[in-house]
Parts: structure tokens; C-alpha cells; sequence
């Protein structure tokens, strides 16, 4: 998640600030018209739209800082927003705004991105793009309205800050939702390498530093080779094909490792809804519960037409809310690292009972699996038939040696921006030329997906296949689009949305 001034995408400009008063950024391509930068009126305009006159001032405090933390057996440092990892969960209605004043006490600059919210694009927290980096002991404040319910979460978009302990959970309720469950868990899936001998900018420095591509000049079956620190052949789901170019020592579930794991209680007969997020920066999980299926309700914070399944298949950055009702007992909350060894695990309890053994094989996990493209759009948050104004395809390529990751041939800065006017009705086509999944992410809108409607900002292309996606661009600034693999995004894999006005 790359820093864009450090990779100097704003080439041949004074800095972020001297272009937003301008209103608009500096390109990377041979634009037409004019950017709407993040200092445009056309943005402050959007907020305005946004804000509910009745709406709450919601407030809180991150302070990203380094810490030591136990992860159930086994003791770290790493980076967090205070002294946990998720860091605290910040919770709103719809309409509200939330100002979140940072402190950054880390010894390097970072930001804080908020994903899968439709927010101002001046808040979207993207260094060189949307603002300056947060230099070490320096402050910013976010401020913005909140406009749709749902599970969100936040991490920096800064380097691969992500893949220490600096996330957590933002949840939108919706004031007028009946709930119909008798409790909620945030379930919250990370993959973890900090503070066990690398920490994640070491890992990256190793996957670019060497690595095997077997498929040599091959380019149009680039990303064959799936890890020098794993392998093609460790590292491969029947699901997603390649699944992921690094090994991790430890899975956690709500920064518990399998050794040590949390406990979420309830009583028998009970309806939970959980919230699931996938923070994690490699890898995708299979999900399930011990003796239950789960209902899935939501995704990415849009509501779906329920569908129960056994399992369900979490991409880096995906969110979903599913509901069980529990039995009575004991029971395993398994997060399987697709395509890897290993799991994360937490304990289900209703009634007094031994807990599972760390390594538990759940029968649920080779049953019905359900990735988020397969599900349907509810009634309410479909999008509305009309004509699509603009087309525009984004072309997935990579591979191991040297690491580099691309769209459309190019890697970020000097991808094309997808340009775009306020108003219309856009189709995003992402085709992946290579051999392994790719979550791509869109910041500051919610997607559908042609296929079934179903809303979305974060969607898996599976290897070799084609993923049509619809948006309707009301939402003007500048706007990172990028896979969710952030070792992807670092090396490439990243482009922007751009507004612009008199092309």
C-alpha cells in the first residue's frame, strides 16, 4: 500500500498540499481535463450531501506506537494502535460523524486508510494521494460522516505497516435495523509474522531481493511461482489456485494464536451475529464453526439474500456477517488458511466442556464453501438499471522473479489512472492473467457485481477468469484501486479513479 510521494507518483510536483489548493493532482498519465483533487469543492460538496443534520459527533483517539504483545503463547514487538492488536473498535450510527484525532508515536511516517467507506476523498487517508504522511511524532485529525451501515475496518495505508498489529474494527449500525439475534462477536482473522525473527519490510525486501519464476518469459501466464518463502506447490487451494507468496508462523483470530485462544460465550438456543474481518495482508481463510452452518447476512457491509453454507471463503479485506444458532457445548471457530498449513481458532462455549485441541479438523470445512461472488444482492441495495457510460478494464499481471506485480502492464505510479466524470454509470472489468487470487479493493465506493448484484468494495478474481463489477461515480476525488495482497500493492498492483471535470 504504497506511500505515493515516496514513490514519487506526484512527479514533478511541489508536494500534496501546493496541488490541492489547486484542486486537482498530478497525473500519471496523458489525462484530459482536470483532476478533482481532494481540496475540490466537488468533495466538500459530497460531505455536505452526506451529513445528517440529526447525526452525532462521535469521537475517539489512535495513538499507532510500538508495543509488545502476547499472542497466546508466544510474545512480540510489533506496531498497534495502543497497546492491542485489533486495535479499539470505534462504532457509529449511519449519519454520524466520527473525528478521530491520530498521534503517531511510531518511529516512522504512516496514515490511516478506512476501508470500504463511502467517505470524503480528503479523509480517505492515502499518503501522496489524498493526504500527507503522518510523519513520526506528528498529528492529524479524520473527520467524516459515516453514510452507510455496516462492518468496516481501518489500517494504514502506508508501506506494509499493515501486516503488524495496526488494525481494527469500525462498525455503522443502522438505527432503524431490527436486529432479529440475541448477541454479536467480532471475529477478526490476521496472518502474523512480526517479532518472530522478520518483521514485514523484511519479508518484502526477501521476496524482492530473489525467488524462482518457472514460467520464465512466459509473461502471459505470469505469477506461476508463488513464494520463495513457501512455493508454488506449498501454497496452492483448489479454490483460488495460488494462494498467497509467504509462509506464516502464526494465524490468529481477535489476536489469539490457536495455543491460547479467546473464548466468545453465549447460552444455548441463542442467535449470534457475527461479524467477520479478514485483516489479514496474504492470505484468504475458510471459515467455519464446529457442529453448525452459518447463515451469511452481509457483505462488505451491504445486506444479501441469505444463504447458508458450512464454510465460507474470507479474501484480504472482505468482511461478512453471518448468523448461527448455537447448540449446546463446546465448539471450534476455525479460520483454515486456504492453500497453507495452519489455522487460526476460538472457542465457542454455551455450556461446560473440554475446549478443542489447537489443531482441530473441523468436517464443516470440506463441506459447502461460499465465496462472496457467488451471493445476491438484497432488494433494497441494488443498483438501478441503467446504460453504462464508461468502460474500463483492469488487466492482472505479476510474477516472482523479480517480484512485480502490475495492471494493465504497468506498475504503480506509472499506471494509467481510470478516468472518470461525476454522474456516470461505470463498468470495472478485472481480468487476472495470472495464476493465483487477487482481492481487489475500490476506496470510496461500493461496487456491484454483474453477475448477481451483490454489493461490494472488495472481490476476488480468481486465476485466469474475468470479473465485471458496476459503480456509480458519485463519490469525486482521486481514489486508490489496488489488490488487497499488500505485498501486491507494494510491488505494483495499484492504480487510481480519477475524477476530472472538462474532459
Amino acid at each position: 500500500m504504497s506511500e505515493i510521494s515516496r514513490r514519487a507518483a506526484l512527479r514533478g510536483a511541489t508536494g500534496l498540499a501546493g496541488l490541492a489548493a489547486l484542486g486537482g493532482l498530478a497525473s500519471c498519465s496523458r489525462p484530459t481535463g482536470t483532476a478533482v483533487g481532494p481540496a475540490n469543492d466537488a468533495v466538500a460538496a459530497a460531505e455536505a450531501a452526506r451529513r445528517n443534520p440529526g447525526g452525532r459527533l462521535v469521537t475517539a483517539r489512535l495513538t499507532p506506537q510500538p508495543v509488545t504483545l502476547d499472542l497466546g503463547g508466544r510474545t512480540v514487538n510489533t506496531w498497534a494502535y495502543g497497546d492491542t492488536a485489533p486495535g479499539p473498535l470505534l462504532r457509529l450510527d449511519a449519519g454520524d460523524v466520527l473525528r478521530v484525532d491520530v498521534d503517531n508515536q511510531l518511529p516512522a511516517a504512516t496514515s490511516v486508510h478506512w476501508h470500504g467507506l463511502a467517505l470524503r476523498n480528503d479523509m480517505d487517508g492515502v499518503p501522496g494521494l489524498t493526504q500527507d504522511p503522518i510523519a513520526a511524532g506528528e498529528k492529524f485529525r479524520y473527520e467524516f460522516t459515516a453514510p452507510d451501515p455496516g462492518t468496516y475496518f481501518y489500517h494504514p495505508h502506508s508501506g506494509v505497516q499493515l501486516d503488524r498489529g495496526l488494525y481494527g474494527v469500525l462498525v455503522v449500525d443502522d438505527p432503524d435495523e431490527p436486529g432479529r439475534y440475541d448477541a454479536e462477536w467480532i471475529v477478526v482473522l490476521d496472518d502474523w509474522v512480526d517479532g518472530t525473527g522478520r518483521t514485514p519490510d523484511e519479508v518484502l525486501a526477501e521476496l524482492q531481493a530473489g525467488g524462482h519464476d518457472p514460467m520464465g518469459d512466459m509473461q502471459d501466464m505470469e505469477g506461476m511461482d508463488h513464494g520463495s518463502m513457501g512455493g508454488m506447490e506449498a501454497m496452492q487451494s483448489p479454490l483460488l489456485g495460488g494462494a498467497g507468496d509467504i509462509s506464516y508462523p502464526h494465524y490468529l483470530i481477535n489476536g489469539r494464536s490457536p495455543t491460547d485462544p479467546g473464548t466468545l460465550s453465549a447460552k444455548p438456543g441463542e442467535r449470534v451475529r457475527v461479524r467477520f474481518v479478514n485483516a489479514g495482508s496474504d492470505t484468504a481463510f475458510r471459515v467455519a464453526v464446529g457442529g453448525h452452518r452459518m447463515t451469511v447476512t452481509h457483505s462488505d457491509g451491504f445486506p444479501v439474500v441469505p444463504v447458508p453454507t458450512d464454510a465460507l471463503l474470507i479474501g484480504m479485506g472482505e468482511r461478512f456477517d453471518v448468523t448461527v444458532t448455537l447448540a449446546e457445548g463446546v465448539f471450534p471457530l476455525v479460520a483454515s488458511a486456504e492453500g497453507k498449513q495452519g489455522q487460526g481458532l476460538a472457542v465457542i462455549r454455551t455450556a461446560a466442556g473440554r475446549p478443542p485441541s489447537p489443531d482441530v479438523k473441523l468436517q464443516e470445512l470440506s463441506g459447502q464453501v461460499l465465496l462472496g461472488t457467488a451471493l445476491s444482492a438484497a432488494e433494497s441495495v441494488r443498483l438501478d438499471q441503467r446504460p453504462t457510460d464508461r468502460n474500463h478494464d483492469l488487466v492482472l499481471g505479476g510474477h516472482m522473479a523479480p517480484y512485480r506485480w502490475t495492471i494493465n502492464g504497468r506498475t504503480f505510479p506509472d499506471t494509467d489512472p481510470l478516468q472518470l466524470t461525476q454522474g456516470e454509470r461505470v463498468r470495472l472489468r478485472f481480468v487476472n492473467h495470472t495464476m493465483m487470487f487477487h482481492p481487489m479493493h475500490v476506496h470510496g465506493h461500493t461496487f456491484a457485481l454483474t453477475k448477481n448484484g451483490a454489493r461490494k468494495d472488495t472481490a476476488i478474481v480468481r486465476p485466469m477468469t474475468t470479473l465485471d463489477v458496476d459503480l456509480d461515480a458519485n463519490n469525486p476525488g482521486q481514489w486508490a484501486t489496488h489488490c488487497h495482497n499488500i505485498y501486491h500493492a507494494e510491488t505494483g498492483m495499484m492504480t487510481t479513479l480519477s475524477y476530472r471535470t472538462g474532459g
